[in-house]
């Protein structure tokens, strides 16, 4: 008998704007996406995957390998064949959808990370309501890597504080901040410096705003681990927060964890 319901909010973003002009190509990585699905599946939860206009999100080549799944090949083909085959990850909802459908019913939702949260998830207007919900009634709420930055949803001007982050107008950005739902929880996201090889090795160009500034500037109390893709997970009341990569584990250890204590309280 299932547990409940697990919200999966995915990016349909592929590009992502550098300064300069021009895009670099991004997606969602594999491994943050299937690691904490899978987890939440063998833990007894039934999983609804959701994107803004409800088509199946984006890999970005870069996180179909080996390497994302500690160097185990298996266990990467696991992975890659439950993102391919498995009737929730192919049964994609919009997120307006589940809104009219009502969420309420859910126990929790989960993002994922890669870059492509930062394009269109951090200002989508459905995703905001949903995460207000959630915040407003304490549910279970996890974002792995770049997937933090997505929390800005719940701004009321979500879409205009991305622009003034492009823009450089931290003045306008610091206004339009007010009001963030996560202001003052302790929270982590991909470094800065972590960041700085994808730049130079796959967007060949740097990104508009790092995601530490851009949680910082709402209110967010960031903290990164000072050695680059280690592990690092942070729970602050109904947040869950993980850094990089190599915290989608425990990052899904600790969300079960949440769930299975509301499913006991309830």
């Amino acid at each position: 008998m299932s547990k409940g319901n697990v919200l999966v909010v995915g990016s349909n973003a592929t590009r992502i704007e550098i300064q300069d002009g021009g895009t670099g190509p991004t997606g969602q990585y594999l491994n943050e996406t299937v690691v904490p699905a899978m987890a939440l599946v063998a833990a007894g939860y039934e999983i609804v995957l959701a994107t803004p206009d409800g088509t199946k999100p984006h890999i970005d080549p870069v996180s179909d390998a080996a390497q994302h799944f500690d160097g185990d090949e298996a266990a990467h083909k696991r992975g890659r064949a439950f993102f391919d085959d498995h009737r929730a990850m192919n049964d994609v909802r919009t997120l307006r959808s589940v809104i009219e459908d009502g969420i309420d019913g859910y126990a929790g939702v989960f993002v994922p990370g890669g870059q492509a949260p930062a394009v269109d998830l951090m200002q989508d207007a459905d995703l905001g309501e949903i995460l207000r919900r959630f915040h407003a009634r304490r549910k279970p709420t996890a974002f792995l890597c770049h997937g933090p930055i997505a929390s800005l949803a719940a701004l009321p001007h979500a879409k205009e504080y991305r622009a003034a982050l492009i823009a450089g107008d931290v003045s306008e950005a610091s206004e339009l901040a007010r009001g963030w739902q996560y202001a003052g929880y302790k929270m982590t996201v991909f470094s800065a410096s972590e960041e700085k090889p994808i730049e130079e090795q796959v967007l060949h160009g740097k990104l508009y705003f790092n995601m530490p500034d851009a949680l910082r500037m709402a209110g967010g109390d960031v903290t990164t681990n000072p050695v680059d893709f280690s592990p690092h997970v942070i729970e602050d009341r109904e947040l869950i927060t993980g850094q990089n990569p190599r915290s989608d584990h425990p990052l899904a250890a600790k969300l079960v964890e949440a769930l299975n204590r509301v499913t006991v309280s309830a």
